[in-house]
C-alpha cells in the first residue's frame, strides 16, 4: 500500500471531525529493543529497531495559538488548550481523561518557543495499548514532525537527534515520565532492515544490519496483555536507585563503572548492588550483541536475550509473572532465547527462535497461558522498519 493510500482514512476522518482537510499526515513507529534495558537513563547503550506499527497524526495549522487534539481511539476525549500560559504544573492537574494529551501538548508547547503555533490534530494508532512498544514516544515524534513541517522549522526537523531530545523533554516535563532518550531516538532514527546502536550519552548512533529471516530466524513479539504503565513510582524508583549508586561510587552515571567487582564491594545496600550489576552487565551485552549482528551471527543472540531477562527479573526486579511464563515456556519449546522488553511491570516479551519452530513456540506459550487461566497472548510481527516520516 502506498503512503498516500495508508493516510487516506485518517485524512477523511480529520475532514469529518474538523470540517476542513488536513495539511498533511505524519507517522512515527513503535519500537522493539533487541537488548539494553534501563541503560538509556544511565548514559549507556541500547539496540532498538522500529516496528511497522505506530502512530499517525493528521494536522492543520490554527491562527489562535491553541492546540486541539482528538484521537480515533478516544473519540469522546478531545482536548483543547492554549499553548501560551499552560505550563507543566497545570498539565499535571489535568484529569485522567485529558492526561493522554500531555504527550502531544508537551511537544507543541516546547515547539512554541521555536516558532510553531496552534494546530488541530487527529491521532490514530495501530500499536496495542499498554504493550510496552512505546506508543507515547511515537505520538510525540509524529507530532513534532507535523508541527515542524507546518511551521517551516526545517532545520529542526532535519536534526533528528535534537528533535528526539525535545520529545524526551516533553515526556519528562509534561507527562511526568522520567524516561531516557531511547524510545524517541528509535522513532526518529531507525531505518528498515537495521537495528540502531545508540550511545545514549553522546547521542552517537550507527545502523546495524538485522536480517533474521535471511538466517532462518524469527523474532516473536509476545504482548502478554499485562498492561504496561510507567508513570507510577516503580520506574522512577529504579532511576533514583541508579543515581544514588552512581553518587556513592563517584561517577556521573553507572555507565562509567569500569571495575564491577570493586564497585559492588563499595556499595553496602544490596538493592543498589543489584541495580548496578544489572546496568553494567547489560551495557556489555548490548555491545556484544551489536558485534554479533555485524558479524552475521544473529543465531548467537539467544543466550544474551535470556541473560538479560534473568538480570531484569532478579537484579533489576522489573519483570512480571506473564513475562516470566512466556520466556520459560518458549525456552522449553526450543526457542533460542527471550526476554521482557520495555520498562517492565507489564507489556511485551521478545523470543528468538528458528523460523521453522516459531509456530510450535507460539502454540506452547498460548497453551501455557490458557492452563494458568490467563488471557491469551497476542503475537506481533517484528520487522525492522523505517523511522518517522511524512505520509501525505
Amino acid at each position: 500500500m502506498s503512503a498516500h493510500a495508508s493516510a487516506a482514512p485518517l485524512t477523511a476522518a480529520f475532514t469529518e471531525a474538523y470540517r476542513r482537510a488536513p495539511e498533511g499526515v505524519w507517522h512515527a513507529p513503535g519500537r522493539i529493543n533487541v537488548i539494553g534495558e534501563h541503560t538509556d537513563y544511565n548514559g549507556g547503550f541500547v539496540l532498538p529497531f522500529a516496528l511497522p506499527l505506530g502512530v499517525s497524526v493528521a494536522a492543520a495549522r490554527r491562527d489562535d495559538a491553541v492546540l486541539e487534539v482528538r484521537s480515533l481511539q478516544a473519540a469522546d476525549a478531545a482536548v483543547t488548550v492554549p499553548l501560551d500560559g499552560t505550563g507543566p504544573d497545570e498539565v499535571g492537574r489535568w484529569d485522567a481523561r485529558e492526561r493522554w494529551a500531555a504527550y502531544p501538548f508537551g511537544v507543541a508547547s516546547l515547539l512554541r518557543g521555536r516558532g510553531a503555533g496552534g494546530a488541530s490534530l487527529l491521532i490514530d494508532s495501530d500499536l496495542p495499548q499498554g504493550a510496552g512498544l512505546s506508543s507515547s514516544a511515537a505520538l510525540e515524534c509524529a507530532t513534532a514532525l507535523a508541527l515542524c513541517d507546518l511551521y517551516g522549522l526545517d532545520a529542526l526537523a532535519a536534526d533528528r537527534p535534537e528533535l528526539a531530545r525535545l520529545a524526551q523533554r516533553a515526556e519528562n516535563d509534561y507527562a511526568g515520565m522520567p524516561c531516557g532518550i531511547m524510545d524517541q531516538s528509535a522513532a526518529l532514527l531507525c531505518t528498515a532492515g537495521h537495528a540502531l546502536m545508540l550511545d545514549c550519552r553522546s547521542g552517537l548512533s550507527g545502523q546495524v544490519p538485522l536480517d533474521l529471516p535471511g538466517k532462518g530466524l524469527a523474532l516473536l513479539v509476545v504482548n502478554t496483555r499485562a498492561r504496561h504503565e510507567l508513570t507510577g513510582g516503580e520506574y522512577a524508583a529504579r532511576r533514583a536507585d541508579c543515581e544514588r549508586a552512581a553518587a556513592l561510587l563517584g561517577v556521573e552515571a553507572l555507565r562509567d563503572v569500569k571495575d564491577l567487582g570493586a564497585a559492588l564491594a563499595r556499595l553496602d545496600d544490596p538493592v543498589l548492588r543489584r541495580r548496578t550489576q544489572h546496568v553494567v552487565t547489560e551495557n556489555h551485552r548490548v555491545e556484544a550483541a551489536a558485534g554479533l549482528l555485524r558479524a552475521g551471527a544473529e543465531a548467537e543472540l539467544g543466550g544474551m536475550l535470556t541473560a538479560s531477562h534473568l538480570s531484569l527479573r532478579d537484579l533489576y526486579e522489573v519483570s512480571w509473572p506473564e513475562a516470566d511464563l512466556a520466556v520459560e515456556t518458549a525456552l522449553k519449546a526450543g526457542a533460542r532465547g527471550g526476554r521482557m522488553i520495555g520498562g517492565g511491570f507489564g507489556g511485551s516479551v521478545i523470543v528468538l527462535t528458528a523460523a521453522d519452530r516459531a509456530a510450535r513456540v507460539r502454540d506452547a506459550i498460548t497453551t501455557a497461558y490458557r492452563d494458568r487461566g490467563l488471557p491469551g497472548p497476542e503475537f506481533l510481527d517484528a520487522v525492522p522498519s523505517d523511522g518517522a516520516r511524512r505520509l501525505l
